[in-house]
């Protein structure tokens, strides 16, 4: 199956991009994979006449908005988010409305419809470089991620606005079943990414985005860590670092591997790969309207480095 896609993905001229959170063997036949803000950049600059996005809905819509006469893919549409779902379009519209002084920023996890109520999008890669290069005179409403929103208000400086939304993979994670794996591994290096809750980012060495936790385990001397987000960075981040240890944080519930896991991120398969690939479908569709008003938000967020 794996030869049979990529000789598809030959064929169709198709880019295959993958998030850091999806399973190994789809990590392994994309064509890139990174977070959310590379995976963005790599689809604004595709010269490819298909893309087919192993993520979530949310990524594959910004996907499209930057590239509305392409097919984009996402083999399975039930690659929901947590996240985004917890911010509906017509509730933010009017909690908009209700501030109409505010700057609006949105975290890129979040649908195509809260995209197009914005000012400008941003990612936990450059959210506080977007933050900064905001007025400081202007207030600004924040959203979905109450967690990642009170981190930038400490990172910033800033008095922001906060939707009340959050993602429940960094949600999950528990603090007393994580001092006590400190204890077990005390040479370990905590590192979290910013969606966590306030009580495990206060004890985390590092703060960053996927892309930003990979960095840091490869340049740093340190030879064990922690690592508090989804379990899928695990396997990019073990090859940068082949000769260190990597223990995942753990999560409230018992899990089979102990650790948090996005159900979403991980309903894409080599199978439904293969048969989106065949097919062409899934396809994401947007209205344009909406499509054209997301745009501008989304170019912003580009046009700013992490």
């Amino acid at each position: 199956m794996k030869a049979a896609i990529r000789k598809l993905l030959k064929e169709k001229n198709a880019v295959l991009l993958a998030h850091y959170y999806q399973v190994p063997e789809i990590q392994e036949l994309a064509h890139f994979v990174g977070d959310s803000l590379a995976l963005a950049r790599k689809a604004s600059t595709t010269d490819a006449d298909m893309i087919v996005f192993a993520g979530v809905h949310f990524m594959a819509e910004t996907a499209k908005v930057l590239n509305p006469d392409k097919k984009v893919l996402l083999p399975d549409l039930n690659a929901g988010c947590s996240l985004a779902d917890s911010c509906p379009a017509g509730d933010f519209e009017a909690f908009v409305k209700d501030h109409p002084d505010h700057v609006v920023v949105t975290y890129v996890n979040c649908s195509a419809e809260v995209k197009a109520l914005s000012d400008v999008v941003c990612t936990s890669g450059n959210a506080v470089a977007v933050i900064n290069s905001i007025p400081a005179d202007k207030p600004i409403i924040f959203a979905p991620d109450k967690n990642l929103g009170e981190y930038l208000i400490k990172a910033t400086g800033r008095d922001m606005l906060l939707w009340d939304g959050a993602c429940v993979v960094h949600e999950a994670f528990s603090l007393d079943k994580l001092l006590k794996l400190r204890k077990k591994h005390p040479k370990a290096i905590f590192i979290a990414h910013p969606e966590s809750k306030e009580e495990i980012l206060r004890i985390a060495a590092y703060i960053g985005s996927t892309a930003g936790m990979i960095n840091y385990v490869r340049n740093s001397p340190e030879q064990e860590f922690i690592v508090a987000t989804e379990v899928g960075i695990l396997h990019e981040m073990q090859k940068v670092v082949p000769e260190k240890i990597l223990i995942p944080a753990p999560a409230t519930e018992d899990n089979t591997c102990a650790c948090s896991e996005c159900a979403f991120m991980k309903v894409n398969t080599l199978e439904k790969l293969y048969n989106c690939l065949i097919n062409e479908y899934p396809q994401v569709d947007l209205d344009l309207v909406i499509s054209r008003k997301a745009l501008d938000p989304i170019n912003r967020m580009l046009s700013i480095p992490a």
